[in-house]
């Protein structure tokens, strides 16, 4: 007896953009050269990409030197769960009739820090899985393939 079919589902593509669009934490992974960060962020979905705020800083510079970024979020529970991830571009939001816009959305910073610059990162991948939980399977009772 193997994985049971429902154990991990793969998530279509509107699976993942609606699982995005309730979750307001996700975890933003930059790099630069050797050097790879995860920073927890607060976001919303604005279309079909996903904006967020920040300060000047390690997070802005990183994002301008390598643009490519990675979004996670997740959510789970005792007995299931979901991760979806985000493969993309970021940049900052320069122009005024983009900042009048994205100011509208209801994001704000979670910490009371001041957060001037919008930035949003354009979507090029998206992919997404459900999980079930149970208990491990016995290794006797694995069929061998």
């Amino acid at each position: 007896m193997g994985i049971s079919e429902k154990s991990i589902v793969e998530l279509s593509e509107s699976e993942c953009w609606a699982r995005l669009g309730t979750q307001r934490v996700g975890r933003l992974v930059t790099s630069v050269g050797e050097v790879i960060d995860v920073v927890p962020i607060n976001f919303v979905v604005d279309g079909k990409s996903v904006v967020f705020r920040t300060a000047a800083g390690s997070k802005l510079v990183e994002l301008t030197i390598n643009s490519s970024v990675l979004f996670e979020v997740d959510e789970f529970d005792e007995s299931e769960g979901w991760s979806v991830v985000v493969r993309g571009d970021a940049r900052a939001i320069e122009s005024e009739t983009e900042i009048a816009s994205v100011e509208k959305l209801p994001l704000t910073p979670f910490v009371s820090t001041l957060k001037p610059t919008f930035v949003r990162v354009e979507v090029e991948g998206l992919t997404g899985r459900a999980f079930e939980f149970g208990p491990e399977p016995r290794r006797e009772d694995q069929q061998e393939g």
